[in-house]
């Protein structure tokens, strides 16, 4: 195993390492603005930054040293100018290193081996297990849903020029490579205004379009030509959805007419898909009976996309039967010529449909809860008493709704369009189809009463109990909700009325599990355990009622926030755990890293698909935790909840992340439609900070607490109380619990204490800083006790390799976002000139984006 390990490790040196300092040094020729030799200052730069925290400097000192040391400004025009140089410079160094990693992907990763398709074909072959594949995949999908966080800042011009950029390297064409290069040190990476919904939806069109459709239509047809019958078009195995311009939660900028409106785009990207292939068919398909058939569909096509005001009048069927007939009179007429052609168009056909992806609607259960007390107060469709009533007689209400009302006698704004989303959510369907937006999820959701309050949002709304094909998604995330979901679930299933629309939708029940805020509310560990507990007892309540449970996993980027290595949980999820569908958000740097790249999205999409099939097919492989093994993992999460709480609750734990780090500047950032907090008028507290500034804040202050914190003080209560071989035992056994500290190892290898270590003298803030660097060393030392290994994440050598030289780009990035921080906290203090306040606060957003990008899933 340690030579292919060692050999792909050696070639991601030689094809990203070795060629990015080669290609890197075309940079210095680049005519920045002001300042030529840019280039030749940032490598100076980095190297004195590595001195100076070496000797114990603050960022402040190293900055001041460089530019007496190194330069001849003393105006701080001059040095602020050469700063935002810098950033310009290493934003383009990511996206070099970028394109590189891209280029590389299919030369470093084993694209045929473990957790491929191409593994599962010979496991099932091995294991005889062809009858039991094809139950499974009856019904077993993943769901890969695109979220609208604000942590993707590549605007689409960047994203073609990594893409170019990337097929250019594979090639060795320098030439094009050099060209490329200039045309990224030229292109805007700023955007000067906030994006609105409808801007966020349409710039992850581009990685459906040129991505998604192809990765997915790959995927389905391998898996109907190596296991033919298995598949059913009904259930085609891989399956996409979408938040932008859905997602509501928190965000005062998307309306129902803007959902709409990207459910119109969506239609209309996904014809344009088909209609370019159906195109390039022609050029092949040339035979008589088989010509005029694709020409006619490519006209009904053209008319459907191109014709203004025409009627919709093609289907996903009718596309879906011709092609079949197509394939009938090659197979019989054209000894098969090309056909495969057509089974892959067909795949893409039976995947995306008439609306790519499947649009969900999101909101707070405050909002419907204000909502339906506004109706009561308004109109006589509820009683007048119905905000005193106690949630069974609300309930009981709710279900006796006899007519819809007009949003128009609302007097709030955002009352009336939720009204008139939930009514928009029939024109979606009758436009792409019922999968086209299907589900309402229901953040905050922490009673029975908040599902039947959108069911009854749905009847004021003009819909019938008989035809509402509508699935209702309670959100569980916080430490509380996570353990009262089970109570909020038996609830549901016991009341008769939701029976009955569970019935109508083939019994199946999608719950939706968060861990952002989660891990916010309770550490990582406590996050993660509980809604691994949530799960089990979700599973076995569903299997109680006879429901199927599916389970929607709200995972963000980094560790601290479920990601990292997901298709290794669901790898590792045990028999107790349901297991019929793998659905997952995807969002921020994510997307574009794990999914940037065709090649990329087919491996890690294979992944997720292997993982969840072979966790039921080679059961007897996977060990399900032992009642002593959940005690053990009961006991590390409350020790390290304990210790997440004592810095949580100190004083100064929020104060301190709002001073050292850009939190504040989330807000300003032109980086998304959504606010970075859900009260935009209250003081900062922890319940209305949204998770993506709450992580990535602590990110880019390099401490990554909601990663890592608690773990060390977990492990080392338990080695106290004589656990340790229990432990030990626990991570040589249980997949769930390595791939656990495998993500926080890799939360750990990108902090980097010395970037602040100056605050560890602070009168006010040092003990917290100190309190978070004690506990990185503890954990740090425990783990590297358990993993047997001399370094953190030594087992991953790629991917270690590739974090260390990331970081190493932004560390002039990191220096300058303290440094201006310090900077404004100076002129804050001298009441007598906030000059340069300004200028100060755009460097720190600047070098934000930087820095985020390079992580790849740091937000």
């Amino acid at each position: 195993m340690e030579a292919p390990v060692n050999n792909s490790l050696q070639q991601f040196k030689n094809l990203v390492g070795t060629k990015f300092q080669l290609y890197n040094s075309l940079f210095t020729s680049l005519p920045f603005h002001r300042v030529e030799k840019t280039g030749i200052f940032l490598s100076l730069f980095l190297l004195h930054c590595e001195e100076g925290y070496a000797r114990g400097n603050s960022p402040q000192t190293i900055m001041e040293s460089f530019f007496e040391q190194y330069t001849t400004y003393r105006d701080e025009q001059q040095r602020t100018d050469l700063l935002f140089r810098f950033v310009q410079y290493a934003e383009r160094q990511v996206v070099l290193f970028d394109a590189l990693e891209d280029a590389a992907f299919r030369y470093i990763r084993d694209l045929e081996g473990a957790g491929t398709l191409r593994h599962l074909q010979s496991e099932v072959i091995q294991e005889q297990a062809q009858a039991s594949l094809k139950e499974k995949l009856k019904h077993f999908s993943v769901r890969l849903v695109l979220t609208a966080h604000p942590t993707q800042f590549y605007p689409g011009e960047v994203l073609g020029i990594i893409n170019d950029l990337a097929r250019a390297l594979v090639e060795e064409n320098t030439s094009e490579v050099n060209m490329y290069l200039q045309q990224l040190g030229k292109t805007p990476f700023f955007k000067k205004e906030k994006p609105s919904p409808y801007d966020e939806a349409i710039s992850l069109v581009w990685f459906l379009e040129n991505i998604f459709y192809r990765a997915g239509g790959r995927i389905l047809s391998f898996l109907k030509a190596q296991f033919p019958g298995a598949v059913s078009a009904d259930n085609p195995v891989i399956r996409m959805g979408f938040w932008p311009g859905g997602d509501r939660d928190g965000n005062p900028f998307v309306n129902a007419a803007t959902t709409v409106e990207v459910a119109a785009a969506l239609r209309a990207s996904i014809m344009r898909c088909y209609f370019r292939e159906v195109r390039n068919l022609k050029r092949r398909l040339t035979f008589k009976g088989v010509e005029n058939v694709v020409a006619a569909l490519e006209d009904k096509l053209s008319r459907n996309l191109f014709t203004a005001g025409h009627k919709a009048d093609i289907s996903r069927q009718e596309i879906l039967d011709t092609l079949a007939d197509i394939r009938k009179t090659i197979v019989e007429q054209h000894n098969g010529l090309f056909v495969h052609l057509v089974d892959n168009l067909a795949s893409k056909v039976e995947i995306f449909g008439l609306y790519f992806t499947s649009l969900d609607i999101r909101q707070d259960s405050s909002i419907h809860m204000a909502l339906l007390d506004a109706v009561a107060a308004t109109t006589d469709t509820l009683p007048k008493d119905y905000a005193s009533l106690d949630n069974a007689g609300r309930i009981n209400a709710l279900l006796n709704i006899q007519q819809a009302i007009d949003p128009a006698l609302l007097e709030n704004p955002l009352h009336q369009d939720t009204l008139r989303t939930i009514a928009a959510i029939k024109q979606i369907q009758e436009a792409n189809g019922e999968e086209g937006c299907h589900r309402y999820i229901i953040s905050h959701s922490t009673s029975e009463l908040n599902v039947m309050e959108v069911y009854g949002l749905f009847l004021l709304s003009g819909w019938q109990k008989e035809s509402m094909t509508i699935d209702i998604v309670p959100l569980f995330e916080t430490i509380d909700d996570l353990r009262h979901a089970g109570e909020v679930m038996r609830a549901l299933y016991e009341n008769e009325a939701y029976r009955e629309h569970l019935r109508r939708r083939q019994c199946k029940q999608t719950i939706m599990l968060g861990f952002s805020d989660g891990t916010k509310d309770g550490g990582y560990l406590m996050a993660n355990w509980s809604i691994y507990k949530a799960k089990e007892e979700l599973t076995r309540i569903s299997k109680e009622y006879e429901v199927d449970v599916v389970f929607f996993d709200g995972r963000g980027g980094p560790p601290a926030r479920g990601g990292g290595k997901t298709h290794q949980f669901y790898a590792s999820m045990g028999r107790n755990i349901a297991n019929q569908e793998i659905q997952q958000t995807i969002q921020g740097q994510t997307i574009s890293s794990n999914f940037g790249t065709v090649d990329a999205a087919q491996f890690n999409m294979e992944q997720l698909v292997h993982a969840g099939i072979t966790n039921e097919l080679f059961s007897s492989r996977e060990v399900t935790l032992t009642e002593a093994e959940e005690d053990l993992l009961q006991s590390l999460a409350n020790a390290g909840y304990a210790s997440y709480n004592k810095l949580k609750n100190h004083p100064y734990f929020l104060e301190y992340l709002d001073h050292a780090s850009p939190l504040r500047y989330y807000a300003e950032a032109n980086i998304g439609s959504r606010p970075s907090k859900r009260n935009a008028n209250a003081k900062l507290n922890l319940n209305d900070l949204r998770a993506v500034p709450y992580v990535g804040a602590w990110s880019q202050l390099k401490q990554n607490v909601p990663g890592y914190y608690g773990v060390g003080s977990a492990l080392q209560q338990l080695h106290d109380q004589g656990k340790w071989e229990a432990l030990e035992h626990l991570y040589q056994h249980s997949l769930f619990f390595r791939t656990l500290l495998d993500n926080c190892e890799m939360a750990m290898k990108k902090s980097y204490f010395p970037l602040t270590a100056y605050l560890a003298k602070h009168p006010q803030y040092g003990e917290v800083w100190q309190m978070i660097y004690d506990e990185f060393e503890l954990t740090k030392k425990f783990l590297l006790r358990l993993t047997g290994e001399s370094e953190l994440m030594e087992a991953s050598p790629i991917d270690q390799l590739s974090i260390q030289m990331r970081e190493r780009i932004v560390l002039p990035l990191l220096t300058t976002q303290q440094y201006a921080l310090t900077r404004i906290r100076e002129l804050d203090a001298d009441t007598n000139n906030g000059h340069g306040r300004e200028t100060y606060e755009k460097l720190i957003m600047r070098c934000s984006f930087g820095i985020i990008n390079a992580g790849r899933n740091s937000a």
